[in-house]
């Protein structure tokens, strides 16, 4: 059967100060509206990524994968996920070992468990087009469990801040239920993948045609996920294997609680999706790494220059969000390129002939940097005090 998992563990640091240890990004309500329906009400990056498997995944087969200090703010935002649908993580031991939390899980409740693995920091559309390449990702798997598929994005132009995947041979032979071929010209063997390119690389990845970005979206079958962690990553292997077998008894929690903190970080990417791909010709039982081209809208919200984005600009690029757009108090004067974001409603931000300026103001802290220093922000959050992060 077909399941999803959410994974939305992050701290949210390059959102601070708005994004605290106690409220994450994920939850916080920065998103606004963009449907008639949505009653002008501002939604959270989880939020939205809770939706996005209706039609797909049943709504008893949704799950959350985050920090367990997590579980209250969430079963509070979203309480139609139950405490049995939030895997909650003891710690943060990256993306391979909450991605094999949700396998041997899964596979513990299912032997033919297929999963999606969703992230809680993208915003996607059409989400119709992509639900269709969600569809086409399950019955990949479906058809061959061997295969590993990831979801890579269609670049719009040559960025230097996403990872890449190298397009390989098309997969053919792909049909439905009703036996008609599906996936021409978007499902494809992987090549390779590349690190965050510089400027030069990216732009040839870009004008070749055979390079997308990686999304960090995943479908799975939950057994082989497991037999390919025993390959690839024995010690995360042998440590959720454990909580695999806890999993449903009186021992789940005490063992997850004794386990998962002595996993060893590192991403799935590194762990299993590289040595995957590297993998040739090694017989009927090895993986087969596979991607979907997917021809969305795709904007991953991991700092403010990105949230800017989702925000409409004035004549001069500038943009206001939070409570600043809601109650205009905020005031700009001969600027340029410019973003406020406050959630006081009590109070006016006024600025006066700055450009590429982020003004970031919350009920106790405040933030004013250049847009270009976006990605140091996480240097500057190491070093305010233990009550605002």
């Amino acid at each position: 059967m077909r399941y999803a998992m959410i994974m939305a563990g992050g701290a949210g640091t390059r959102l601070w100060p708005m994004s605290r240890t106690m409220r994450p990004k994920q939850l916080l309500p920065l998103i606004p509206p963009t449907a008639p329906g949505e009653n002008g009400r501002a939604r959270s990056l989880l939020e939205i990524a809770a939706r996005r498997m209706e039609g797909l995944v049943p709504p008893e087969r949704r799950y959350i994968c985050t920090a367990e200090a997590f579980r209250g703010p969430i079963r509070e935002a979203l309480p139609e996920f139950s405490d049995e649908q939030i895997l909650g993580e003891p710690c943060g031991r990256d993306t391979v070992n909450a991605v094999g939390l949700g396998a041997a899980v899964f596979s513990k409740i299912d032997k033919d468990a297929v999963f999606c693995v969703l992230t809680a920091d993208h915003l996607i559309n059409p989400e119709e087009t992509f639900k269709q390449r969600v569809d086409l990702a399950f019955g990949m798997v479906e058809q061959d469990r061997r295969r590993l598929v990831t979801f890579s994005i269609k670049p719009t132009y040559a960025a230097t801040g996403f990872g890449y995947v190298e397009r390989g041979p098309a997969l053919h032979g792909l049909t439905d239920q009703k036996g008609r071929e599906i996936g021409k010209n978007l499902a494809y063997r992987v090549a390779r993948f590349v690190e965050k390119p510089d400027a030069h690389r990216a732009q040839a990845y870009f004008e070749s045609g055979h390079f997308a970005w990686n999304s960090g979206m995943f479908v799975f079958h939950a057994g082989f996920f497991m037999e390919c962690l025993r390959k690839y990553k024995g010690d995360s292997f042998e440590g959720l294997e454990k909580i695999r077998g806890a999993w449903g008894t009186e021992r789940q929690k005490q063992v997850l609680h004794e386990v998962y903190p002595t996993l060893p970080r590192i991403s799935v990417d590194y762990a299993v999706m590289e040595p995957a791909s590297k993998e040739r010709d090694a017989g009927a039982a090895a993986p087969a790494v596979c991607t979907v081209v997917t021809d969305v809208n795709w904007l991953d919200v991991g700092s403010w220059p990105s949230y800017g984005e989702t925000l409409a600009a004035d004549s001069a690029g500038n943009r206001v969000g939070g409570e600043s757009a809601r109650e205009g108090r905020s005031v700009m004067v001969d600027c340029k390129d410019a973003l406020v974001v406050s959630d006081d409603p009590t109070h006016t931000v006024a600025a006066l002939g700055v450009k590429d300026l982020i003004i970031i103001h919350t009920r106790d802290a405040t933030l004013v940097m250049p847009r270009g220093h976006a990605e140091q922000l996480k240097k500057l959050h190491g070093l305010v005090g233990e009550e605002l992060k």
